[in-house]
């Protein structure tokens, strides 16, 4: 979703590690100081380990004695129970398992695929394939699965999920406010099929001028600086750092709708998509206020399984025509790939 001649500007250091750091797994609170670190690379041949990598250690003894002699078998078959052990003997929070020569594989694949026609989006699409392959026939297996039961994206896919948030010559916004002002921001404008300009905040603070403190006023300026200097927004999104992050993970119904309601999140230009799943989000959140009031009234209970069915239809369509616009729902791969 890049065009060629893409360009990035506007970032410090400070704003490019605040902004990944925003998109980094993160565990509880309580969990957070013990949780493992790191992660573990193993490489595997007819049931034996031939190297045993770990991200924060460096490399590790494959022959010294384990607790459980079955993962270096039970690697062979693909089987992630086997990783899964392994990480918590070597106290690592992901593993990744291979056998002898998987990447050479995936290689020779994507070359055997690739073509000179390809865009990146292309490109990234092939090679996510090429590694589920991989995965079902048991040359590499990952633990654990965050991603299972997700449908691969196409290009297709990708372009028009891209063409529902922002059309041609538009701009994405999110801007990110704390105590201190505008903590960090990213930009991006379409020009054609994709982007061709990635910007953070440090080029905008000089035309926000003084800043009243009260983000719900300030997200204003931010906005206008986005449109005199990139573009009109196709779709923005502007809220207090603290609430953006906890509705990263918040699974219950109704999470999203509730803070755009309560302008704890502010959607500005909101494209049908966004507006079609919020609505029908807030759908799911109603008729389950409403299953918990039927429970605790007898004379109401009979309309409990007339509820209950309601609250699943509306769940399948939510599902489906959120497909129909994206081809997937993207706040359901945020969570996954942010909770540890």
């Amino acid at each position: 979703m890049l065009t060629a001649d893409v360009r990035f500007e506007g970032w410090t250091t400070e704003d490019w590690i605040r902004f990944v750091r925003l998109w980094q797994p993160r565990a509880t609170p309580e969990r957070e100081p013990s949780r493992p670190r790191g992660g573990l690379v193993i490489v595997h041949e007819r049931g034996q380990i031939l190297k045993l990598l770990h991200t924060k250690r460096g490399r590790l003894d494959p022959a010294a004695p384990t607790s459980s002699p079955e993962p270096a078998l039970a690697l062979e078959s693909g089987q992630t129970s086997a990783l899964e052990r392994l990480a918590g003997e070597h106290q690592a929070a992901w593993a990744l398992g291979m056998r002898l020569g998987a990447l050479d594989e995936v290689m020779e694949r994507f070359g055997a695929r690739s073509q000179r026609s390809d865009d990146l989006t292309d490109q990234s699409i092939k090679f996510v394939e090429i590694g589920h392959e991989m995965i079902s026939e048991g040359a590499i297996a990952t633990w654990p699965q965050r991603l299972r039961g997700f449908p691969l994206p196409t290009p297709h896919v990708a372009r028009r999920a891209l063409d529902a948030l922002c059309g041609e010559g538009q701009t994405l916004a999110l801007g990110l406010f704390d105590s201190a002002g505008l903590w960090t921001a990213f930009v991006a404008r379409r020009r054609g099929p994709a982007f061709d300009l990635i910007a953070g905040p440090d080029e905008l603070r000089p035309a926000l001028g003084l800043l009243s403190g009260d983000w719900r006023r300030d997200y204003r300026h931010f906005a206008r600086a986005v449109e005199d200097r990139y573009g009109p927004l196709g779709f923005g999104c502007f809220a207090e750092l603290s609430t953006f992050r906890a509705l990263q993970t918040d699974t219950s119904p109704g999470a999203w709708t509730r803070a755009v309601a309560v302008r704890d999140i502010v959607i500005a230009r909101m494209p049908v998509a966004v507006g079609l799943a919020l609505g029908l989000d807030g759908a799911r959140y109603a008729l389950k206020g409403l299953l918990a009031v039927t429970g605790r009234i007898p004379p109401l209970a009979a309309c409990g399984p007339m509820l209950a069915a309601a609250r699943k239809r509306v769940a399948k369509v939510t599902g489906k025509d959120v497909a129909a616009l994206l081809g997937f729902d993207p706040l359901e791969v945020i969570r996954a790939l942010l909770e540890r």
